[in-house]
């Protein structure tokens, strides 16, 4: 089962500030933990959104909106992809990521399943979709 935490943005992470090397350093050791542990698949910050863009879908057209956005309670900072046994192992991690930013601020992460191929049924897209995994990470 793979499961992204995504750590939710604040005005201090849309303003750009880099984290402070405390906090660097937590996030490193926590993610040395999950490789160590071998669940770690991917994790990475996020650059504000004033450098990001949304595409809005309206009638099946799309339209390119220029960050920044408002809401920052709505924006994801960052990110670790992990792959476990369990939800209760996800959990067990997600309860040892460190305050995001920092332990004098407050923050908030976010946890969620990822579909897995087998979730949907069977049909010729869903195959296709299994086709580019076997291309993209081919067995041996």
């Amino acid at each position: 089962m793979r499961f992204m935490i995504m750590v939710k943005a604040n005005a201090i992470s849309e303003s750009g500030a880099m984290p402070d090397e405390s906090l660097i350093a937590a996030m490193a050791t926590y993610h040395e933990a999950l490789a160590k542990a071998g669940v770690l698949l991917d994790a990475s910050g996020l650059q504000p959104s004033a450098k990001g863009w949304r595409i809005r879908y309206a009638d099946g057209k799309g339209t390119v909106v220029d960050g920044p956005f408002a809401e920052t309670k709505e924006l994801i900072a960052g990110y670790t992809l992990i792959q476990v046994r369990s939800r209760d192992e996800a959990l067990e991690w997600a309860r040892r990521f460190p305050a995001p930013f920092g332990a004098q601020m407050d923050g908030e992460i976010e946890v969620r399943p990822l579909f897995e191929l087998d979730d949907f049924a069977q049909s010729d897209a869903v195959e296709r979709f299994r086709e580019l995994e076997t291309t993209r990470h081919p067995a041996g």
